[in-house]
């Protein structure tokens, strides 16, 4: 980064390297360094960088038509994208509506149950419940929907103060003499608990990630959790969002993360690994139900942006998820995610500072406290998720630091998502790049 950069950088005060080119699990800066790429970004990079198939689909559509305007005409990846995912959604009769990334997809579903109550005559339902320490995007209405404490006090008094319940969080929330599914039971039974204190008809629906990302550091629900949640919204008429942008499209090993926890939500969000990094585009999915309310009342769909089911970006995302079905990628998320888990176990679990190792498929992460049997955080002024992304990257390692805070009693955390390219020698050159990580940090 120059000093005289007309750049606003996301850290204003920060510098960066300059990415110069990157290659499967690599990313190489100006300097010629290279960084193993362990978090695909931000969980974005699920084929690794420079996949010719997605590159060759790409240039392609490129030549051939880079963009028409959808209030005008919808064009040929934007109609096969949408089948393909309608196809692996578990009720035929799904639509599909594209955008370019996930605030924008998750602000499209909270659109979506507005306007769906009100084409039902039911306009008082306009709350939507989530979960503190939940992320649902940067825009004001999706950061109103968030329960990232953080990034809420940032924006002061703005943000609409909608009702959170606890999230499903086992590590620093399961009693001691609680099994696994009874306290799955008791986390979701908040969600009971907080639509009868608001009133059922005052909720539009609920939101929740099916495995937490970035807020907590992937916290996977106990058994039975999301069972009862679906139980929940269907007795109160609420709808339910699964928030899939970074825990979807095959990251945590099938292709919906909800696949693993047995329900059906009425409307799902994925961006990030749906288009690999190689274009932006994200994307609701909405059941049936939802989208035949519109039709049948003549209410139609009031949204959209320029970029809304972009050819080339929707070209991208149908080659990232062909890649993933024909090159059977998902075996290698679970067998790989799987050796992952216990490397990270094998290596660090004994370590004082590590309180949990956690996640599903390629999809895991460290929390790290300053006690184990307390669980106490180390304190903010130590600043441990920061020192960690610094030391990453001193030692040519992408990962995802986040959490760490006293004050919202977080421990900090390390996420990793890995292209799903990822190999066992990979996994076994992050274990020795995060061993020199922990003793910058930790071993001081």
């Amino acid at each position: 980064m120059s000093d005289q950069s007309s750049v606003f950088y996301r850290g204003v005060t920060q510098t960066y390297p300059t990415a110069k080119k990157s290659d499967g699990m690599y990313i190489f800066d100006h300097t010629g360094k290279q960084y193993l790429d362990m978090s695909g970004g931000a969980a974005v990079s699920c084929l690794g960088h420079g996949h010719p198939r997605v590159v060759q689909a790409l240039c392609d559509q490129i030549k051939t038509m880079s963009f028409a305007h959808t209030a005008f005409f919808s064009n040929e990846p934007q109609e096969k994208l949408a089948d393909l995912l309608a196809s692996k959604f578990a009720e035929p009769g799904a639509k599909v509506y594209f955008t370019s990334g996930g605030s924008e997809a998750n602000e499209t579903a909270l659109k979506l149950v507005w306007q769906y109550w009100r084409a039902k005559g039911q306009p008082g339902r306009k709350k939507i419940i989530s979960r503190t320490h939940s992320y649902h995007g940067n825009t004001l209405g999706t950061l109103s929907a968030s329960g990232n404490l953080p990034r809420r006090r940032v924006m002061g008094d703005v943000l609409i103060d909608w009702p959170r319940i606890d999230p499903c969080y086992a590590y620093r929330y399961q009693q001691d003499n609680e099994s696994d599914a009874d306290y799955g039971v008791r986390a979701a039974n908040a969600l009971d608990a907080k639509i009868r204190e608001e009133g059922a008809d005052t909720i539009a629906a609920f939101i929740a990630e099916p495995v937490v990302g970035a807020s907590l550091g992937v916290v996977p629900a106990a058994p039975g959790y999301f069972k009862r949640i679906r139980e929940i919204c269907d007795a109160h008429g609420v709808l339910l969002i699964a928030d899939e942008i970074m825990c979807g499209t095959g990251r945590t090993g099938t292709f919906f993360a909800h696949e693993h926890e047995g329900f059906l939500p009425d409307i799902v969000t994925l961006a990030k690994g749906i288009a690999g990094g190689y274009q932006p585009l994200a994307a609701t999915l909405a059941r049936r139900h939802v989208h035949e309310t519109f039709v049948q009342t003549g209410a139609g769909f009031s949204h959209g942006h320029t970029y809304v089911g972009h050819a080339s970006a929707c070209a991208a995302g149908l080659a990232v998820v062909q890649t993933i079905d024909d090159e059977n990628l998902l075996q290698n998320v679970n067998s790989v995610g799987a050796y992952m888990q216990t490397a990270l176990e094998e290596a660090f679990a004994d370590r004082p500072y590590v309180g949990d190792i956690r996640g599903r498929g390629l999809f895991r992460a460290i929390e790290f406290v300053a006690d184990r049997q307390s669980k106490k955080p180390f304190a903010d002024e130590l600043k441990i998720t920061g020192r960690l992304k610094q030391a990453s990257m001193k030692h040519g390692l992408i990962c995802y630091p986040g959490g760490g805070s006293m004050q919202d009693t977080l421990g900090s955390h390390i996420l990793f998502a890995p292209p799903f390219i990822a190999k066992t020698a990979h996994i076994d050159q992050l274990i020795g790049k995060l061993s020199l990580v922990f003793e910058d940090v930790f071993d001081d």
